[in-house]
């Protein structure tokens, strides 16, 4: 009962001890249940204590196993709960005092009595509430781990109960866990602190003093002294984080840290990061960020920051996709900084997911430039190997990727790796550009924008140590079919050779004697670091550029050009042969793009050297000529070309030996291309000289095509390059030519090559058609009769030619030629009336896919059809094979146009037929074009397009002339399947609701095709029955009659009259399908009835 505190704590020191002495084991009962009344029950304070102390030594003597054999643990749980305030007090100390000298031998009780110690927390009474304060810090500061693992859920579960006393209780056992050992501490803090901060958004005051307590008492025990003196810093921004989060970040910025930050400084720190990183503003994102990743070279053991990454990450990568590229950067250095101070192990899920951020589809471009900022960090701090192998295995190979967003993402690693990593990532260089050229054609804009970007960090941070990776790839994008890749290529080139020389770009368009020595500075360096060889390629290519098809390239190429050249006409004779040789090449490349930018290269060139250029580049031109294949003789001419083009005429004339030569030997090329571009280059040459080039020229090729030895092709070589002028110059060389062609007799190679002539000449040679088609015919007229086998190659040249030169000329002389054909039709000898027929044919043949004679239809049909009756055969078999031809190569819709024209030009020759001297008269009359196999074949089908699908007026026509015909044909040449074949479209048609003509047209044309065909019409005789008997209920008189006489001339091939009869006695009695006209009518048709029976009676 002594009041001193150290005596009461010797005594049980020594009562310890006794309890195992003698016989007190067997009083051990009644000392502990002594001992436990007057703990609970005593008036006096020190005997309380007293008796604490006693009963924990007591307990202790006899071993841990009295708690529970006494009901020790149960009693005193009994007292907190139920007791009254003494009794509170003194079970508490009893349970601190067990406490302190059992150790972890009491730690299973702790949980037991936890509940009772949550509630004494709470109580009314100070002295109770002080005692479980002092019990809560003794327990936690005898907890092992396993304890406070044991001990945590309970207090947390407290923590969100609703009553508030219980809530404060939680808070202060959270609280007392500052007394816990550093190891215990370090485990539970990350789970007590935001607890605590959680306690400040609720609504009633005590919990929130309470919890400001617990975090001054944890902060109490930080053995960090510069954490310690911001401890107050800290937890006002826990307690008010929109006034203290900023401040207490700006003082950890400013601290310079000389000790390891513990674990409860970790507890007070990282909550406000938290808070930072999850802050609206970009200072507190940025400085939550900075500190959060130099936090793991600040703490002593890493295994203490483990506990709050999860608390930390998910903000740092919400900072990451931040929309300010400041905060980006920074969260991507603190992910760095995380990743080197606790190992990628730690972080298992970061890689995968900033490479599937870098993917997705669903983030913005932002967010892709953060995630890549941070990959790239990440990987950076795994080292080297771990740069390497992501890359070249994950990242890359996603360059070729469907969606443009992962193509971006990509671009967007490169844009931040080649700074971050620096000269390591020279091994990357080469496997990264294609990636980059890629990227900058890509169809995106946002891919290009970014592989722009990347491509400029590439060059800015490795151009000058790396060129030689660099400069080659750019120097082939120069050349790429792409505008974009060109343009792309230009920038990173003048970005590449202004870092070397030192300079800017210069994007002004006055040059100031300023940029005028930078520019001499930036070539002699340029030089110094290239070597000359490259630098005098690289001017090369730069220089071709500036000629480009493209403006933007050809814009871009000036700007970089004019950055590192100050004088272009002495650059330009310093690289002229390099220049050249490379204008060569690509005027060879077979690329017509590149070659077209070689060609107006070189005549920049001849434009701004003049003299000095011509005796460097003609020779260089003339050799390639006759050394390079088809491509180079392509580019050659090109070349040819523009030199014409810009040179003088003084300039021109000194070397028109030279250019005459080469121009001649590439207009006669076997390459058609070379040609054409040769035409192009004769072109110039005589524009700029004159005649003189056609005086040189043209009779060398005539004497070559008269030669005849042709070993070398020498002739085929000649018509080649006549030809080729001809393309270019056809008004003045027609004139010279065309006679020279057609003298007689016409060899075959003359024919040939005026076959040739044509070909090119197609828009003007329509002017000598008066010369060429009477040559032509004549020649034909005079071999018709030769047999001999040089003849009839003759024959089949000029043959061949006709076609060719009708196939070639333009819709102008469409008229001309036409007009001159159709002039030897009528001619009085037969044999260019034949030969005059047939080239109707061949022209017919020949316009067939241009459709340009169609208005020319009708001439052509008045000339061939007059010729059917023509006294000699031949001409009348030539005729039919044009007017065949016209048939089959003319659709029938555009034909039947002309029908009421062809059926006059027919009764007209009949007519004069019959009753010119020597004619038959009214007797029968055979046309003989028609009196022939397939006589009748090049107008049926005519004919049949008009009776099915013309209007009225066809329909009648075609009828009509479709008898006339079947009368001007023999039976001979209609039997069979020819008949049959005008008689289908009649039957089908007759029915239809036509006017009375088109009827008496049709019926009459059935009538004469009965008289025709005869027996070969027996199986349509129920077709003809139906069609003439309905024909009889018309109310057109005219059709009845005509219906009528086809009755009589159907007779002859019916077999079975009596149903017919019994039909028309039907009808003659107004019982048919007259019976719902009109009186007058149904007698009109009655009485044709019977007239139509008695007809039939008769013939039957």
């Amino acid at each position: 009962a002594t009041p001193s505190e150290s005596v009461q704590s010797g005594v049980a020191d020594c009562l310890s001890k006794l309890m195992k002495k003698g016989r007190i084991p067997e009083r051990g009962q009644t000392i502990i249940h002594t001992l436990l009344t007057e703990c609970i029950e005593s008036e006096s304070l020190a005997y309380r204590r007293g008796s604490a102390y006693g009963l924990s030594a007591a307990v202790k003597g006899s071993g841990i196993a009295s708690l529970k054999k006494y009901d020790v643990v149960k009693q005193l749980e009994q007292a907190c709960l139920t007791g009254d305030a003494i009794g509170k007090e003194g079970a508490l100390f009893a349970i601190e005092l067990l406490c302190k000298r059992l150790g972890l031998l009491f730690e299973p009780y702790v949980i037991a009595l936890l509940p009772s110690l949550l509630k004494a927390f709470s109580d009314s009474n100070d002295h109770v509430r002080t005692a479980a304060t002092n019990t809560a810090g003794v327990i936690m500061s005898k907890l092992s781990a396993h304890g406070v693992k044991l001990v945590m859920p309970a207090v947390l579960t407290a923590f969100d109960e609703p009553a508030w006393r219980t809530k404060q209780a939680s808070i202060h056992m959270l609280g007392s866990m500052s007394h816990c050992a550093p190891k215990q501490l370090a485990s539970c803090l990350p789970k007590v602190v935001p607890k605590l901060t959680e306690a400040f958004s609720d609504t009633h005051p005590k919990v929130k003093s309470s919890a400001e307590d617990a975090l001054n008492e944890i902060s109490q025990v930080i053995r960090n002294p510069e954490i310690a003196s911001l401890s107050k810093l800290l937890v006002s921004a826990l307690t008010d984080p929109a006034h203290g989060t900023i401040k207490a970040l700006e003082a950890l910025i400013e601290t310079e840290f000389l000790h390891a930050i513990d674990a409860p400084s970790l507890a007070l720190i990282v909550p406000v990061l938290y808070r930072g990183v999850r802050d609206r503003g970009a200072m507190a994102k940025r400085y939550g960020a900075l500190i959060a990743g130099n936090m793991c070279t600040m703490i002593s053991s890493p295994r203490d920051f483990m506990p709050y990454l999860p608390i930390l990450l998910p903000g740092l990568k919400t900072v990451l996709l931040d929309p300010i590229p400041d905060v980006r950067s920074t969260a991507a250095k603190a992910l760095g900084s995380l990743v080197r101070g606790l190992g990628e192990e730690s972080l298992p899920d970061l890689r995968s997911w900033l490479i599937d951020t870098l993917k997705g589809d669903v983030g913005s471009t932002v967010e892709r430039s953060g995630a890549a900022q941070g990959l790239t960090e990440v990987l950076i701090a795994g080292g080297t190997q771990v740069v390497e192998s992501v890359m070249l295995e994950e990242i890359l190979p996603l360059r070729s990727h469907p969606k443009a967003c992962t193509r971006e993402g990509v671009l967007w690693v490169l844009t931040f790796l080649p700074s971050s990593l620096g000269q390591a990532f020279a091994t990357l260089i080469n496997p990264s550009l294609p990636a980059l050229l890629s990227g900058l054609a890509d169809e995106n804009e946002s891919v290009r924008e970014v592989a722009m970007r990347s491509g400029r960090v590439l060059v800015r941070s490795h151009g000058k140590a790396h060129f030689e990776k660099i400069l080659p790839k750019l120097e082939a994008g120069l050349l790429d079919e792409d505008a974009r890749i060109r343009v792309a290529s230009l920038t990173l080139l003048g970005d590449l050779l202004s870092n070397i020389g030192g300079v800017k770009v210069n994007k002004g368009d006055i040059d100031t004697q300023e940029d005028i020595r930078q520019a001499e500075r930036a070539q002699s360096q340029i030089a110094n670091v290239l070597g000359n060889e490259n630098r005098k390629r690289v001017l090369s290519g730069l220089y071709l550029a500036r000629s480009d098809t493209d403006a933007a390239v050809r814009q871009s190429a000036m700007v970089v050009w004019k950055t590192i050249v100050s004088v272009t006409p002495r650059t330009l004779r310093d690289i002229l042969p390099v220049l050249v040789g490379h204008v060569v090449d690509l005027l060879a490349s077979g690329h017509p793009e590149q070659t077209e930018v070689a060609g107006h290269c070189l005549g920049d060139i001849v434009k701004k050297l003049g003299d000095a250029v011509l005796p460097e580049v003609i020779p260089v031109l003339r050799d390639a000529l006759y050394k390079g294949d088809e491509h180079t003789r392509r580019g050659v001419c090109v070349g040819l070309t523009e030199v014409i083009a810009y040179a003088s005429k003084e300039q021109i004339i000194k070397f028109i030996e030279i250019l005459v030569k080469a121009v001649q030997d590439a207009l006669c090329d076997e390459d058609e291309g070379v040609r054409r571009l040769a035409a192009g280059c004769f072109q110039s040459l005589f524009t700029v000289v004159g005649s003189r080039v056609l005086d040189e020229v043209v009779p060398a090729l005539l004497i070559a095509m008269r030669s005849s030895n042709d070993e070398n092709n020498e002739k085929t070589r000649a018509l080649n390059g006549l030809t080729s002028i001809l393309s270019v110059r056809s008004r003045e060389l027609l004139p010279f030519l065309i006679p020279r062609l057609l003298q007689r007799p016409i060899s075959a190679s003359n024919a040939n090559a005026l076959g040739s002539v044509a070909s090119v000449t197609g828009e003007s040679i329509h002017i000598h058609f008066n010369v060429i088609i009477p040559a032509l015919l004549s020649e034909l007229v005079a071999l018709a009769d030769s047999a001999s086998e040089e003849d009839d190659d003759r024959e089949a040249a000029i043959r061949d030619c006709v076609r060719t030169i009708y196939g070639s000329v333009e819709e102008i002389g469409v008229n001309f030629l036409l007009g001159e054909i159709s002039s030897k039709c009528s001619s009085e000898k037969h044999l260019v009336r034949r030969e005059g027929c047939w080239m109707l044919q061949v022209f017919v043949e020949a316009r067939k896919a241009r459709e340009d004679f169609y208005d020319m239809i009708p001439v052509m049909y008045r000339e061939l059809i007059l010729r059917l009756n023509d006294e000699n055969k031949n001409v009348v078999k030539s005729s039919h094979a044009a007017l065949l031809a016209l048939s089959k190569n003319v659709t029938a819709e555009v034909l039947v146009g002309s029908i009421e024209f062809i059926r006059n030009l027919i009764n007209t020759l009949v007519s004069d037929a019959r009753r010119r001297k020597g004619g038959v008269g009214d007797g029968e009359f055979l046309l003989p074009g028609f009196n022939m196999p397939k006589g009748l074949e090049p107008l049926l089908p005519i004919y049949q397009r008009g009776i099915l699908y013309g209007n009225a007026t066809i329909r009648e026509v075609a009828a009509s002339g479709l008898g006339e015909l079947i009368q001007i044909t023999s039976n001979k040449y209609l039997a069979g399947p020819f008949i049959i074949k005008m008689t289908g479209p009649l039957l089908r048609i007759v029915g239809d609701r036509n006017p009375p003509a088109v009827k008496v047209a049709i019926v009459k044309t059935l009538g004469l095709i009965l008289i025709k065909g005869g027996p070969a019409l027996r199986a349509f005789v129920p077709q003809f029955q139906t069609t003439f008997v309905k024909a009889l209920s018309d109310p057109s008189r005219l059709v009845r009659v005509e219906a009528t006489k086809a009755l009589a001339l159907l007779m002859p091939l019916s077999t079975r009259i009596d149903p017919l009869i019994k039909e028309l006695v039907s009808g003659s009695r107004g019982n048919g399908a007259n019976a719902a006209l009109e009186a007058e009518g149904a007698i009109a048709v009655q009485t044709a009835t019977l007239e139509a029976l008695s007809v039939v009676l008769t013939h039957g």
